[in-house]
């Protein structure tokens, strides 16, 4: 199994930015294989939309909320070996060139370690600061899809879609990954999951321990996954798993190795990214509770 582990960005551990670098070759030397970050442009006061497209509330520990590229950047300089994530962008608020640009430069950076991981979000007030229109979202996150493969993968390049124009440029400077890093994508509903089929290299699911792990629910949704990519004319083991493990507060390390053992032995599943954010206050404890958890698992 290959398990990684979120850098500080948010909640309290946001606080403790200075010490992503140190903590991200520290996560390396202890046989971590990635590192992730997520997104969070804000998190409105008085949403109209909660957290996750439920209710009306977002977590507090969302609001302090450290930018994603930096991070991935100081780990990429910091490491020579994890993988470098993101579970998951929220792609469409970002400007195409823009956004191609600064994961070229993690891309790069690393060696080719990145992996993209995208999603559409579930904050409209997110997409009005941008100036966007949140019912679009999934039909925009189709044309950057294709706007970063054009950018990607020819020079010059250029992009005209419905939502997104990329004039032709020149874009000599490539992604060391070939022919273009991956996508991953976030995917819950059937019409995401239909993205995912058709255009992702990887899927993106999440679970939180203890609150909400329906082993069942991930084996009936890759089950579904897998058909969808036979329907799109794609071989379903060219789509990878990245199980995103949110840890409730008060949860022990124990309960959290024993439940990523189970979901491996029962769906396959063999990468998983951890994050303590709403259980760890500090950087070093996150550290030291990633060690805990590497080695309960390689315990077996």
């Amino acid at each position: 199994m290959k398990i990684g582990f979120a850098l500080p960005q948010f909640h309290h551990q946001a606080y403790g930015i200075a010490e992503t670098a140190t903590f991200a070759s520290a996560i390396e030397e202890a046989g971590g294989a990635s590192l992730w970050v997520g997104d969070r442009n804000l998190a409105a006061v008085r949403p109209v939309v909660g957290y996750g497209g439920q209710g009306n509330t977002i977590p507090e520990e969302l609001n302090p909320a450290a930018d994603p590229f930096v991070l991935l950047g100081v780990a990429a300089a910091a490491t020579s070996q994890v993988l470098l994530g993101s579970h998951v962008l929220v792609a469409p608020l970002y400007p195409p060139v823009q956004l191609a640009r600064s994961l070229t430069t993690i891309d790069l950076i690393s060696g080719g370690r990145l992996l993209p991981g995208f999603g559409v979000g579930w904050s409209p007030e997110e997409y009005w600061a941008a100036g966007l229109d949140f019912t679009r979202r999934g039909a925009r996150m189709e044309e950057l899809l294709d706007a970063l493969d054009a950018i990607w993968t020819t020079d010059p390049a250029r992009y005209e879609g419905a939502q997104l124009s990329v004039p032709e440029h020149h874009s000599p400077l490539k992604p060391a990954r070939k022919p273009r890093p991956p996508f991953y994508l976030g995917a819950m509903s059937e019409r995401a999951l239909r993205r995912v089929a058709r255009r992702g290299d990887g899927w993106l699911p999440l679970i939180v321990v203890p609150s909400y792990v329906d082993v069942d629910g991930l084996v009936a949704q890759r089950s579904q996954l897998d058909e969808l990519a036979r329907q799109a004319g794609r071989d379903p083991q060219a789509i990878d798993t990245v199980l995103r493990v949110n840890i409730d507060a008060g949860t022990s390390t124990e309960r959290v190795a024993d439940t990523v053992k189970e979901i491996h032995e029962r769906t396959g599943i063999d990468h998983f990214m951890i994050d303590s954010m709403y259980d760890v206050g500090t950087v070093d404890g996150s550290l030291e509770h990633a060690r805990e958890i590497l080695q309960l698992v390689a315990k077996g």
